[in-house]
């Protein structure tokens, strides 16, 4: 049996079990603050490529990239499968609505799949396509985008270790042979989602970026992960004007950021102070109506749980009145993703 079918057989088998009521969960959206996840993944199996090698799904959250085993999920499954119930069952638990389902060559593109789950559980999961435009093109993009009909974003993981700058070493954001894609997202109202590594990475290219967003101002950008703040911008000069560089990229109308993975960038430190003062730093710049909470689960859960990743966000934005908070929680990502591409199309 093959991967994409054991994952099939477990949901099937889940449903079976009584987890059915998950697709019709009661939502009184209009009279209460809502949470969304805006940065979350699902795949029926791992079957990837970075530039260390080819990813391959073992067994109990493990994986090889290229020649080396790593853990990458917790290890609590047998199958490494992050299948759309078990999102939603975490989901359920912490009291999380709504949740954007993204993509990335270290899990492997599953346009088909994440097509699938949108249309099951619409109420609740936004979906994105992904394709590699430096080398798919657009006839790859169009299939992508039929495969995964609803999608509303488009994720584009550009960052060096894990992502396309790694695989394409000398692929930069304002090339001719990907203007093309700009467009094409454009013209679709798909949202761009797009991680640009680590700070003064090969991929992080705050300008090129800036040129896109400018030139195309219907298209929603999302910056994945706050653009990758870490305790180094605390103390260096450089580090910290290379990311507020990026972070005000959100001072444009169109550009917006999540904040998935924050807490594992500031793991080192007990208290997430320095995780605090990037929130503070961000949203002084752009404002609270620019960030969206995102947990990327499920690799984050090798760290924390999911209800930890949602607390440790929240107990950093205290400073926010609550209406500050709904913003971040929900009402931003409800925005991007759901109203103002139905605005649009």
């Amino acid at each position: 049996m093959t991967s994409h079918q054991l994952a099939t057989e477990f949901e099937r088998t889940e449903v079976a079990n009584g987890y059915e009521s998950v697709r019709n969960l009661p939502h009184d959206e209009e009279r209460r603050a809502i949470t969304v996840d805006a940065h979350s993944h699902i795949f029926p199996r791992i079957r990837g490529r970075i530039a260390g090698g080819s990813v391959i799904g073992k067994r109990y959250g493990r994986a090889t990239v290229g020649e080396e085993l790593v853990e990458v999920l917790p290890p609590l499954n047998p199958r490494v499968i992050h299948t759309p119930l078990m999102l939603l069952a975490a989901m359920d638990n912490v009291g999380v609505d709504r949740a954007v389902l993204l993509q990335g060559p270290f899990y492997g593109y599953c346009n088909s799949y994440v097509g699938k789950a949108i249309t099951q559980f619409q109420a609740r999961l936004a979906g994105s396509i992904a394709v590699d435009p430096w080398t798919d093109g657009k006839r790859t993009f169009e299939k992508a985008y039929q495969l995964a009909g609803g999608a509303r974003a488009f994720k584009l993981e550009f960052s060096e270790r894990t992502g396309l700058s790694g695989i394409h070493p000398s692929a930069v954001l304002g090339g001719a042979e990907v203007a093309w894609l700009w467009s094409e997202l454009e013209m679709r109202h798909l949202v761009l989602v797009i991680d640009l590594g680590h700070i003064g990475g090969r991929g992080y290219q705050t300008e090129a970026l800036r040129a896109i967003a400018v030139r195309h101002p219907r298209l929603q950008i999302v910056i994945a992960h706050l653009g990758q703040p870490n305790p180094g911008v605390l103390n260096d000069s450089l580090e910290r004007r290379l990311w507020l560089d990026q972070v005000a990229l959100g001072t444009l109308p169109n550009v917006s950021f999540d904040t998935a993975s924050l807490p594992a960038y500031f793991a080192s430190e007990a208290s997430y102070r320095g995780l605090e003062e990037c929130l503070r730093w961000a949203i002084d710049t752009v404002g609270a109506e620019k960030i969206m909470w995102g947990s990327d689960i499920p690799a984050m859960l090798r760290m924390a749980t999911y209800r930890q990743l949602h607390n440790v966000i929240g107990q950093s934005l205290t400073f926010l009145d609550n209406a500050g908070q709904r913003s971040v929680f929900g009402e931003n990502a409800l925005r991007v993703f759901w109203r103002a591409s139905a605005a649009l199309a």
